[in-house]
């Protein structure tokens, strides 16, 4: 007997991720009952569905962890990937789906639905190709897996819309490899949205692969296009030329577009394949078409740019956590046994209130920049995307309010407590870990403003960078509070 939706239990994976946040969204407006597995709950902290949600915090990588997040559920979405993870990641995501669906299949799970990617090409990428592993990994149980396949998803803050957009409007005329001729099956983020909270609703559990895509293919070539016309730009210039290898292209991507070198190879490897859905494996006889019907590429991309001009934007691709360089360790990773901590502190007492300093703070990065210095911090942002780090162009998904786990240029936001306190962690490639913090109080009619810039080195190299950097650290801070407070005065 099938159980009824209302006494359903659902398990999101990947809710600090693009999909995954707004998926959870999606299941809250539906009055389901949805559980999130996150690694850390301070980074889903500031979703506004974080109240309405139960948070199990753990990581799909550990057994125990997944048993406890899958007590009781009836269907789970596998929304996860491990393509930043080194040449194995491939390995690295098989394993993660085996142990998962051993999991689920031990609980009792009555379907997993899984997000993958259109894998109709011979001539497959070693990414696509571990999409479509993970998925037979998925099934590898006799827990039911509907396994949705899709190709570029087009919505603000989606790393392929987002390297599309970027790639558009900085270069007029572009020299592209041969790729860019190659068919795609583009999709608009509400309709995979549409289909993903569809199957949560279903009456009894499905087991098999569906390709979804939008009304339109077309290639990559024609999609830019597309997108300079709804700009106002003009018509591009794009020049194939054979030379441009996937390691090539994605460097390239790198170095033009927000999106990083190691996010942008395998999207750059998908787009050798034509990713075009198969007809044979459509959802049309599962789940019906939107009542409006699928949204077509223009229509995504415009409402795309309207949430990104509204400072509308939900979740980015830069929300999940970038993987750090080697030589880091993660965040919440006890300090370095025997280091010392450098520090660059600063200081200052301000008759400007409180709350105009705090939103000069809370407003920091992006196009608002760092309070002066604004060169050296694009050098740097320039050094760092050149040495394979994420760089200054993610830039931040509102301009004036942020919420922790998410990214702002090429830092994170560890701790926020609003009105008083923002606590930010280096994402640059650097040789230990780094923090920007602010803190700002108020007594007897004045404002306390600390500004503290902390560094943990990772062996002898570490020193050394930080010492050579230290006369830029002279004048880069004092500068910044100084430009704070004037700031945050003229708008008082």
């Amino acid at each position: 007997m099938a159980t009824p939706i209302q006494e359903r239990k659902y398990l999101v994976t990947g809710a600090s991720g693009y999909v995954g946040g707004r998926l959870v969204k999606a299941l809250v407006d539906e009055k389901l009952d949805v559980r999130i597995l996150v690694r850390d709950w301070h980074k889903v902290q500031g979703q506004p569905w974080a109240s309405a949600v139960e948070i199990s915090e753990g990581s799909a990588e550990n057994r125990v962890d997944l048993d406890v997040a899958l007590v009781g559920v009836h269907t789970a979405y596998y929304l996860l990937h491990s393509i930043n993870l080194g040449p194995n990641f491939n390995e690295i995501e098989a394993k993660m789906a085996r142990d998962f669906a051993q999991a689920a299949h031990a609980a009792g799970v009555s379907q997993i639905v899984y997000l993958g990617g259109i894998a109709n090409d011979k001539n497959i990428s070693k990414h696509l190709a571990s999409r479509a592993r993970t998925g037979a990994e998925l099934a590898s149980t006799s827990v039911p897996v509907m396994e949705l396949r899709a190709g570029i998803i087009i919505g603000s803050g989606s790393a392929s819309f987002e390297m599309l957009r970027h790639l558009t409007h900085r270069l007029p005329i572009m020299t592209t490899p041969k790729w860019v001729m190659n068919r795609t099956h583009p999709i608009a983020i509400r309709d995979v949205l549409y289909y993903l909270k569809s199957a949560a609703l279903l009456p009894e559990p499905v087991g098999k692969v569906f390709d979804i895509g939008g009304p339109e293919v077309l290639t990559y070539a024609a999609m830019m296009q597309k997108f300079a016309k709804l700009s106002g730009l003009k018509k591009r210039i794009i020049i194939k030329i054979p030379v441009l290898t996937p390691g090539l292209s994605s460097l390239w991507i790198g170095l033009v577009t927000p999106v990083p070198t190691a996010l942008a190879r395998p999207l750059v490897g998908s787009l050798i394949s034509e990713v075009v859905a198969d007809p044979a494996k459509s959802i049309g006889g599962v789940i019906a078409l939107p009542a409006e019907g699928l949204t077509d590429v223009s229509t995504a991309m415009t409402l795309a740019l309207s949430k990104i001009s509204d400072h509308g934007v939900e979740t980015r691709w830069s929300d999940a956590t970038t993987p750090t360089a080697p030589w880091q360790k993660a965040q919440g990773d006890p300090e370095w046994a025997g280091e010392a901590i450098l520090r660059d502190l600063r200081e200052v007492t301000t008759d400007v209130s409180a709350e105009k300093i705090w939103r000069q703070i809370e407003g920091i990065g992006g196009d608002h920049g760092w309070f002066g210095s604004d060169l050296l911090w694009w050098a740097r942002g320039l050094i760092d995307r050149a040495v394979g780090g994420v760089g200054l162009r993610r830039g931040r998904r509102d301009p004036d309010y942020l919420r922790i786990g998410e990214s702002l240029d090429f830092w994170r936001v560890d701790e926020l407590e609003p009105g008083r306190r923002l606590k930010l962690y280096a994402e640059m490639v650097l040789p230990g870990k780094a923090w920007l913090e602010f803190t700002v109080t108020s007594e007897n009619g004045k404002t306390h403003v600390v500004q503290e810039a902390t560094f943990y080195p990772r062996g002898l190299g570490g020193q050394l960078y930080w010492h050579a950097i230290a006369p830029l650290h002279l004048f880069v801070f004092p500068t910044m509070l100084r430009n704070i407070v004037k700031q945050a005065r003229k708008s008082a």
